[in-house]
């Protein structure tokens, strides 16, 4: 079973201190005033801060070029990347992909860039060298997913990110697909040992006949295209404001069918994910042509967030935010309560997909 308590193994981001968040940020360009707010975040850290004057330090700095845009509020959101996760490669690759996105004025919250048009810069904190992006800050609460307008709106902004995303592939980022969301996950749960012993046989057993339904799933969808997506558009990470939403974080972002970014605008009872799905669908077809097979993708995709939510539990338990914010994991109840979803999962799987009307 789990060891629950704090790893006494030293983790990169026990290096990543006030001091070091701010000292980085000084050395992108920008004169921090001291404020300091952690934002939620576990993948990768972020912070917001508070900056005086966004003149850039040259004199202090020298060499590091100027940041452009500014942050006229007087804050800048740095997001410090998870060692050892993404490429360099990978990482400019995302942030392309949002910069160019709010360059044809869709509300995507892109990267700050220095004069060289940079967006990924490095600061040296022994054990790890962090490499962290700066951000303008954007305000805004979750999107009302039950008032139909709104996800009509969302729709239109959807088929436009994915008119953008059709045009090229990503070259450096994965594609979200059954073996490694699903088949690895399953690999890395058993050899972590993370599952109680009395319900290891009913998990991995139950895992391999739903992976068998997703892969029936999978085939009846058929040739879907894959496409560059967001690739973990919860509400979350679309910020609504009275001028519409605007879209934030595409760390997840990759390769894969486009329903991807649609299904997690879902929420309730069949008739209600019905006329949701309607209404967004009537929206992206505006900028964006859907292949209605790819309905039957919904259920298997939200299978494998399950499944690989739980491995990505257990790959961060080194990190000591992990244990902190999630000592329920490895607990016999959570365990009990994902073989219950998965089984649910499996009814769900079963019956016909949501239908466009």
């Amino acid at each position: 079973m789990l060891d629950t308590s704090s790893p006494s193994a030293r983790h990169p981001y026990d290096a990543l201190t006030p001091d070091t968040v701010l000292n980085a940020v000084d050395a992108a360009g920008y004169r921090t005033d001291g404020r300091l707010l952690a934002l939620n975040s576990y993948e990768n850290r972020v912070y917001q801060v508070g900056v005086e004057d966004m003149q850039p330090l040259m004199e202090s700095h020298p060499g590091v070029a100027a940041c452009s845009p500014s942050a006229p509020d007087g804050w800048v959101v740095a997001k410090f990347y998870r060692p050892g996760r993404w490429s360099d490669e990978a990482i400019r690759e995302e942030h392309a992909f949002s910069q160019a996105l709010a360059e044809t004025e869709i509300p995507a919250v892109a990267p700050l860039a220095d004069a060289r048009g940079e967006t990924l810069f490095t600061y040296a904190a022994h054990p790890a060298d962090f490499r962290f992006a700066l951000y303008p800050r954007r305000g805004g609460r979750w999107p009302d997913l039950e008032d139909l307008d709104k996800l009509l709106w969302m729709g239109r902004f959807m088929g436009r990110i994915h008119a953008l995303g059709a045009i090229k592939p990503f070259a450096h980022r994965p594609t979200l697909d059954i073996a490694s969301f699903g088949h690895a996950s399953v690999d890395y749960l058993r050899e972590a040992a993370v599952i109680p012993d009395d319900l290891h046989e009913a998990y991995f057993s139950l895992s391999k006949d739903v992976l068998a339904q997703v892969e029936a799933g999978f085939a009846r969808a058929g040739d879907v295209a894959v496409i560059r997506l967001h690739g973990d558009c919860h509400p979350g990470n679309i910020l609504w404001t009275d001028d519409g939403p605007h879209f934030v974080d595409f760390d997840d972002a990759r390769m894969g069918p486009a329903v991807q970014d649609l299904w997690m605008l879902l929420s309730g009872e069949r008739a209600q994910t019905t006329a949701q799905i309607d209404e967004i669908l009537s929206g992206y077809t505006e900028f964006m042509d859907f292949q209605p097979r790819e309905l039957h993708l919904i259920e298997p995709l939200r299978t494998l967030r399950m499944i690989h939510y739980s491995a990505w539990l257990a790959r961060r338990w080194d990190d000591p935010s992990f244990p902190r914010n999630f000592p329920w994991f490895g607990e016999p109840r959570y365990w009990e309560e994902q073989i219950l979803a998965l089984r649910e999962q499996a009814a769900l799987m079963n019956e016909p997909p949501l239908q466009w009307i």
